[in-house]
């Protein structure tokens, strides 16, 4: 038992050791960073890894781990808002039809699965198209594509716990429903919540660096993983350690969401 208590904790523990590693890195990069991200110096353009260079340059001859540390900062920030607006406009819509049910649910549902027929990444290559590529219309869009799968999962949940006694007690003492939502449900609904919140970090990261790798995402100063990769790809044979080191960085964060949401999970299948 302990063993398999043991193996379980082990994806959580290394999805927190990844995320905290490249959370590190993105809060020093706020008030340090080797070179400057968008110095150029054209003399030394794709010089291979050294202790000069850690992660060595690109095709200006920018620092790549310099623009590795502030590329962070674009991932956690568009990673944590376009949750932050999935999981707020999709607790709205899967509360209340968990909750209320009836026709609430059943326009709420329909809603939903019209969005859920058109595919998440060309609604927001649309949205992007149609305003203009930028951080903010990247969260935004992204933020939209994610509302349908939270409002399900948080729909579930209340449904699931709205029949559990203690839920019915207190509306049985009059309770109010904000009370009830708050206090009695979301509570217990908050490990899926936190799964899928985690989840959908992963895939905001991978569709934004999908974005900015097609150029309609984020846009120069600003940095992306995402265009990074984009602009090393000329140069995969004649210095593929900036291809390697971009994409092995991407890796690294949607594989530490990832475990991190299984760890979660497992944890909660423990306690059940």
């Amino acid at each position: 038992m302990t063993v398999v208590k043991k193996r379980r904790s082990i994806p959580f523990f290394v999805g927190i050791g990844l995320v905290g590693l490249l959370a590190f890195m993105m809060i020093v990069s706020w008030f340090y960073t080797p070179y400057d991200p968008n110095s150029m110096d054209t003399v030394n353009r794709l010089a291979a890894p050294s202790w000069e260079h850690l992660f060595g340059t690109d095709n200006f001859g920018r620092d790549i781990f310099s623009r590795v540390m502030e590329g962070s900062q674009t991932a956690f920030i568009i990673g944590i808002s376009s949750v932050s607006v999935g999981l707020f406009f999709g607790f709205l819509i899967g509360a209340s039809a968990g909750y209320f049910g009836g026709w609430i649910d059943e326009l709420a549902m329909r809603f939903i699965d019209a969005m859920f027929a058109f595919p998440g990444i060309l609604l927001a290559i649309m949205l992007i198209s149609v305003f203009e590529p930028g951080i903010k219309n990247t969260i935004l869009a992204l933020g939209i594509m994610s509302i349908p799968s939270f409002a399900r999962i948080i729909r579930s949940s209340f449904i699931q716990y709205k029949q559990y006694d203690f839920v019915k007690a207190s509306i049985a003492k009059g309770a109010s429903s904000f009370r009830i939502i708050f206090h009695h449900i979301l509570p217990n609904a908050s490990s899926p919540i936190l799964v899928a919140a985690s989840l959908s970090f992963s895939g905001a990261i991978l569709a934004e660096s999908g974005l900015s790798y097609l150029g309609i995402g984020v846009q120069p100063p600003d940095p992306s993983w995402g265009r990074m990769l984009k602009e090393a790809q000329p140069y995969i044979a004649s210095a593929p350690w900036y291809v390697v080191i971009t994409g092995v960085i991407i890796t690294i964060m949607v594989l530490g969401f990832n475990l991190l949401g299984d760890g979660i999970r497992d944890k909660q299948d423990k306690k059940a």
